[in-house]
């Protein structure tokens, strides 16, 4: 360290202990002490902002450690530990139907780490952590939060979490129920955010100013820290919650018959099964999980989740009786839920990625749902054939498809930009029950409306709100949001206007706990783009989701543009997609229950069914 006056000495230390807090700044110098570790930072010029990549936040979860809760850090203080690359992935575990040849899906089990942005000298600023996506079976904290925050004047600490993923993560069953602990992934997320409530006001964060948000598995994993330990957290570890596209897969309690079916499965793929468990016929089934090898492990996740039916991962959340204690379509219609504010949101077009695209016959169409939802019989059936009505028409890929309005015929059950008739009948459905109703859900548990927050005292009443949106640039296929977002890249039918619109909101919600913006943010193009609601221009306020309100969402979109062909979801026909010069965008209040034919009849058709989805 370079000699200094004794003047800049002190000025240094005073700094430095103002609220606990380690120096943050531009420069060489940019350490954190965390008490258990010390890391050194950098800073980056092009997005001005100090970067923190790889920070440790529990301990390797390797040998005893599988299937444990996350434990803290040990302490290792022996030198200053470089923060300036991401961390390895944890191991990764495949999308059925999605394996594709020579794939490396390996990692580290020791891959419990996070990383942090903050602007130079930030202080007490709100704190974005996002939580990625994946299936609970893929996916890293690599997300690019850059654009995001400069879109919103760099006003917020961003932290980017990892957690354990496939078998690793949410391996279930009884002998893990006894031995160790189900959703091993999900408290790993826990102790993150338990972190961030240590230590982030060392980076400039304010630990009471937290936003956790995530899509698709992060989305769930978002709604269900939001459901942890009944509902009964509070706003102790974050006070908002952004789902996109929430992802709920049927959740099974710890010991039904598929988590045991994954659990055996994958014990017999690993070599642990009587009388061959790595030559020791005493041990059991669960201890010799714990002592194999790391990459035989590894291959059996894959080869497990790989083998299920097309679009689904075997290794997913339950319902464990402690941290998650029930479905969400039940908990979250009581109103139970930590925190108090949500912006709950989903795309037009969710269900392709994971349909398989050769529906074309109503019968084609009935052995499709049998195969996803063998709990149903045959009066179960009926009843889902009636909520979801359509013709036999088949899918003519000559024939032009075409986005729905959302508000008028025909509707998302027979016609997306992806698919008519049966086809679009099965993606639906499989869009409103994994992804767009959760989103209904849980913003619904916000909403004032649910009955743990009607009767007089609640420590909760009159606090919570609720707000929903839909992403409709067509094709808005799952995932197609993280672009407008800002976390992954850019994207041609995107226009610069629509997409710092959409960040705003986010920004606006993460700094200022209201993600409304304004009408000249909202409508560059001014008049002939106007948010409306009926006939009326909109002013810049998002309407709230609740019973009083009458349900409102806004739905993002855009029009004009120069229209284009592109393939974008494996095994289904192009689509129709448009590009600048001429975007300009659409941003409309609707009712979000009469929504594309009856929308929130059929959610409440699925709260109806859960037992038997379940979810």
């Amino acid at each position: 360290m370079k000699p200094c006056s004794l003047l800049i000495c002190l000025v240094t230390l005073l700094t430095s202990c103002v609220q606990g807090a380690a120096i943050v700044r531009r420069g060489p110098s940019l350490t954190v002490d965390l008490g258990y570790e010390i890391y050194q930072g950098s800073y980056n010029n092009a997005t001005d902002l100090n970067e923190y990549k790889g920070i440790r936040f529990a301990q390797d979860t390797s040998g005893s450690n599988r299937w444990q809760p996350p434990k803290p850090p040990l302490t290792n203080r022996n030198a200053t530990l470089p923060a300036t690359s991401l961390p390895q992935r944890c191991p990764q575990s495949p999308q059925a139907g999605g394996l594709a040849p020579g794939t490396n899906y390996t990692g580290s089990e020791d891959c419990l780490f996070l990383s942090v942005f903050a602007a130079p000298n930030a202080s007490a600023l709100p704190v974005f952590v996002w939580i990625h996506g994946g299936g609970y079976g893929a996916g890293q904290g690599n997300q690019g939060v850059s654009m995001l925050m400069g879109n919103n004047s760099n006003g917020f600490v961003s932290v980017v979490i990892q957690y354990r993923l496939g078998a690793f993560g949410f391996l279930s069953g009884d002998e893990v129920h006894t031995f160790g602990t189900a959703n091993a992934g999900l408290l790993d997320q826990y102790s993150a955010l338990q972190w961030v409530q240590k230590y982030i006001h060392l980076f400039g964060g304010d630990p009471d100013k937290v936003t956790i948000a995530g899509e698709s598995a992060g989305g769930g994993s978002v709604m269900l820290q939001s459901m942890a330990y009944g509902g009964t957290q509070g706003s102790q570890n974050f006070e908002n919650v952004i789902a996109s596209s929430p992802y709920l897969p049927m959740q099974y309690p710890y010991n039904g018959w598929q988590p045991e079916q994954a659990y055996y499965a994958f014990a017999l793929a690993a070599g642990c099964f009587p009388g061959r468990a790595y030559g020791n016929t005493s041990t059991t089934i669960f201890d010799c999980l714990v002592s194999a090898p790391s990459d035989v492990l590894q291959n059996a996740s894959t080869t497990i989740s790989a083998s299920g039916t097309f679009g689904t991962w075997a290794f997913l959340p339950v319902t464990d009786g402690d941290f998650v204690r029930e479905r969400p379509s039940e908990q979250l219609l009581q109103g139970t839920v930590n925190g108090l504010r949500v912006l709950s949101a989903n795309n037009a077009n969710e269900g392709p990625l994971f349909t398989i695209q050769n529906i074309t016959t109503e019968s084609a169409f009935e052995d499709w749902v049998h195969l996803q939802l063998p709990l149903f019989n045959a009066s179960d059936i009926a009843a889902l054939l009636a909520a979801y009505p359509s013709t036999n028409a088949s899918v003519d890929t000559s024939d032009p498809r075409f986005a729905t309005s959302g508000n008028a015929a025909p509707s998302a059950l027979n016609e997306s930009s992806f698919g008519t008739g049966q086809q679009q009948r099965a993606d639906n459905l499989y869009a409103e029950t994994t992804f767009v109703c959760p989103s209904y859900w849980l913003a619904q548990a916000f909403s004032g409306d649910t009955p743990s927050q009607s009767y007089s005292g609640s420590p909760t009443q009159g606090q919570k709100k609720a707000y929903k949106y839909q992403f409709s640039v067509p094709a808005a296929q799952h995932g197609a949001d993280l672009f407008a977002e800002g976390l992954d890249g850019l994207m041609a039918n995107l226009s610069p206007e629509f997409s710092y619109a959409m960040q705003r909101i986010w920004g606006n919600f993460i700094r200022f706990n209201n993600p409304s913006i304004t009408a000249e943010v909202a409508n560059p193009d001014g008049p002939a783009a106007s948010v409306k609601m009926s006939n009326e221009t909109y002013g810049g306020t998002f309407p709230e989701f609740s019973f009083d309100a009458g349900y409102k969402m806004l739905n993002l979109n855009e029009t004009g543009g120069v229209p284009f062909a592109t393939a974008v979801v494996s095994g289904a026909p192009a689509v129709t997609e448009d590009e600048e010069p001429g975007l300009k965008n659409d941003i409309s209040v609707q009712d979000a229950y009469t929504w594309e034919g009856g929308r929130g009849a059929r959610c409440a058709f699925w709260a109806e069914y859960g037992p038997k989805v379940p979810e």
